[in-house]
Parts: C-alpha cells; structure tokens; sequence
C-alpha cells in the first residue's frame, strides 16, 4: 500500500525522534525556596531547557502542581518550609516530573514562568499569603504582541503612517485595560519600537505562561479602497486568497524565519517537533484559538466604526500564531492603505474601539472556556475595574462598551466624584 502523504509522516516521525533525543538531559532541580518580601514566596527550579508545562491547583488538600513534560528527576525534591508552605515535593512518572507544593491554607499564586539564563532555565513560582481568599487563586494571563517593531515597520500608509506604531498603540490600550480588570494580567511581549523575531514572540509567550496569545497588525493593499478588520488562527492551508497572500508577506518580511527554524538554541522549545508529539493537545488550542477568534470577530462586527473585511475568521500560516498549546489569535486592524481606515487608527478613539473589541472577545471567551483556579472559574456576571488617575466615566463606559447611567446606578454613584483606587462593578 503507498501512502499518498508518506513524506510528510516521514517528516513528522523524524521531528518527534529529533525531540526526543534533544529532551534528553532536561534535568529538573530544586534551586531555592526564597521569602521575597510583602508575604510572597518565590520556589525556584533549575532546568536544562525551556519546557512544556501544565500547572494547577487543588483546594482540599490546599497545594499547586506543575507538571514538568519531557524531563528527568534525578534527585529527589522533599524539602519542608515555613507557613504558608508545607513542603515542596517532586517524583517522577515516566518522562513527566511532577512538583507538588503543599499549603497550609489557600494563597495567590502566579502561573509559573521560565527565565532563560546562561546557565539553564530557571522555572519560578510565586505564591502570596491572601487571608480574604477561600481557594487557591491566579490571574489570567494574556500575551500581547504588537507587530513588527524597530528595523521592521510592517506596512506603511499614506503621510508615512507606520504599522509598528498603530500596533503599538492598540497593544498598549489593550494592555490598559486588562490591567486595571481584577483577575487579568497582561504581558507585552513588546513595549517599545524594538525588534522581535518571529520565534522569540511566541517563544516569550509559552515563558511567561500565557493563557491566550493576541498578535496585532494593521495592513496595506494597493488598491486603497479595499479596507475593514479581519482575524486569524493558523493553518497549513490558507482560507482565501488574502490570508495566503499575507502568510506569503510575512515570509518574505522576515526571511530568517524559515532558516531559523531547526536551529533553535539548545535551551529553547521546539513548537514544530512538539506538535506531533502532543497532537491532541494541539488539536485543542486550535478549536480553543477559533472560538476565540469569533469572540474577538464578533465584538470588531458590533463596533460602529469599524468595518469588516473578512465576516469570517481566516486561516493562514502565521509562524506567530503556532504554540502548540496556547489559544492564539492574529487581528488585522484595518488597512492603513485606506483613507478611512487610517483616519480611524491614527486617532486614540479608533484605537481604543479596536482594543475594547479585543478585550470583550477575550473576556467573552473566558465565559465559554473558563480557566481553572481564575476568577472567571465562578462564572462572574461582572468585572472589578479599578480607576486610574486621570479616568474618567465617560472613557471607562466607551472601554467596557457600557453606558455612564449603569455605572452610577450599580455602583451607588449619584453624581458622587470618582477617585484613583476606587473599585468598579462593570456589567458585561
């Protein structure tokens, strides 16, 4: 019998066989248990290279669990600390270390985050004494990428309007708003004109643990009439005729990517091989990134302002997009190519509407998919926003897309002035 893709499974078989023989050595120690100030602790371990990671946390008995894939214990990790912490405990199964860190009581912890060093990774987590909490809890995260940045500008519209300062923009009031949303924590995986490549953006993602992973861009088109909004997830195979033309415009953009690839640093993941040996979890985070994308879709349709240019999610092989495991997106703006478009994305109202869009999609999203251990677990019908100098209700309602009346109304207002560090009820 010929098997009519046997090249390609050939392919595949290799790149696995490659993995496994590069886990190989992926030594798990315990560095430190480390008191850090303001009631938080930070358990510190040691790592040969930058792992996949599953983590969560158990209420009865109280502890976090990180499970460790493709690595070996080579020395047993019992070692006993003082309150909040038991003890911090690790054992083997297979080729998957399994770190337990017995609590006490309910605390806060971080998601746990790896550091590349030059002598190893170091794999962190935090946890925070919290006597108001009943359960184990942890923020959200959510990786935010502004495309292109420093040597690379990405499109360029008319008047000399750059793509890497319209996506820097977006990002930032993106960003904004997740951190002043009780439960979310935005991470930048860029916040300056720097440059970024390709692999070091998802990369950064998977390190620091992210939840979901948003790439941001804008566009431009030789015609400049064609214009609107549009969302991707990745895939092989592009859905139309754009979304190949514009995976071919990455390529070509940033031709180190295809070299890149297969020579990664000793210490770095590989996305690529990963993705055949974790092929159901990989088959999950695209389901997950399409339902994600219609939030996002869905809430670009509803905003006034903004025009749609693909009423459909599209597909298209985005190297940006190809964690195996995390939910990830690609919002193309606008087309800075059109007159209205750039208009629109220059101006702060424009952008704010496209980060309040992406920001209901994601919380949206989080209502189908809640994550375990997070504020969104209980199923809230409200958000706690906590108001920053310089706010004011106006601009709060156009950035949760709710009225100034409802505000007052459900948080008792009466014409009462606001303040910094005052907390909000926001009905979305």
């Amino acid at each position: 019998m010929i098997l009519r893709n046997g090249p390609k499974i050939m392919r595949k078989i290799l790149i696995a066989l490659l993995f496994f023989s590069c886990v190989e050595g992926n030594e798990l120690m315990l560095k430190e248990i480390k008191d850090i100030g303001s009631d938080s602790i930070r358990v510190t371990f040691k790592l040969d290279k930058v792992s996949y990671l599953n983590s969560y946390a158990l209420n009865n008995p109280s502890r976090i669990v990180i499970e460790v894939n493709q690595s070996e214990l080579k020395n047993i990790i019992d070692e006993p600390y003082n309150y909040p912490i038991k003890k911090v405990r690790a054992s083997s199964d297979g080729d998957i270390s399994k770190i337990v860190v017995d609590l006490y009581e309910s605390v806060y912890w971080k998601k746990p985050w790896q550091v590349q060093t030059n002598n190893g990774v170091l794999l962190n987590l935090e946890i925070k004494k919290d006597r108001n909490i009943k359960k184990n809890i942890r923020d959200i995260i959510v990786a935010i990428d502004a495309g292109h940045g420093g040597k690379d500008p990405g499109a360029v519209g008319k008047n000399n309007i750059l793509e890497k300062d319209i996506t820097l923009l977006i990002a930032r009031e993106l960003e904004r708003t997740l951190r002043d949303t009780k439960g979310y924590k935005p991470v930048m995986i860029r916040n300056d004109d720097s440059f970024v490549d390709l692999n070091d953006r998802y990369q950064d993602a998977r390190k620091v643990g992210a939840d979901i992973f948003v790439s941001i861009h804008a566009d431009a088109f030789r015609l400049a009439a064609v214009k609107g909004a549009s969302v991707f997830i990745w895939s092989e195979e592009a859905s139309s005729i754009t979304a190949k033309n514009l995976s071919k415009k990455e390529l070509r953009n940033n031709p180190s990517v295809k070299s890149k690839i297969g020579k990664l640093d000793v210490d770095d993941f590989d996305e690529d091989a990963a993705r055949t040996l974790y092929q159901l979890v990989y088959e999950a985070k695209i389901k997950n990134s399409k339902i994600l994308g219609d939030k996002v879709l869905e809430q670009l349709k509803r905003d006034p302002f903004t025009k749609i240019h693909k009423k459909q999610v599209e597909y298209a092989d985005f190297r940006v997009l190809k964690s195996i495991d995390i939910p990830s997106i690609l919002v193309e703006s606008g087309f800075i190519s059109n007159p209205d478009d750039a208009k629109r994305l220059k101006g702060k109202a424009g952008r704010r509407m496209i980060a309040r869009s992406v920001f209901l999609g994601i919380h949206n999203y989080f209502k189908e998919k809640p994550k375990p251990n997070t504020f969104m677990e209980s199923m809230p019908d409200h958000v706690i926003y906590e108001i920053q100098k310089g706010d004011v209700l106006s601009e709060i309602a156009i950035r949760f897309g709710v009225t100034v009346e409802t505000i007052s109304n459900d948080n008792n207002l009466r014409n009462k002035p606001i303040y910094p560090g005052q907390f909000l009820k926001l009905y979305i």
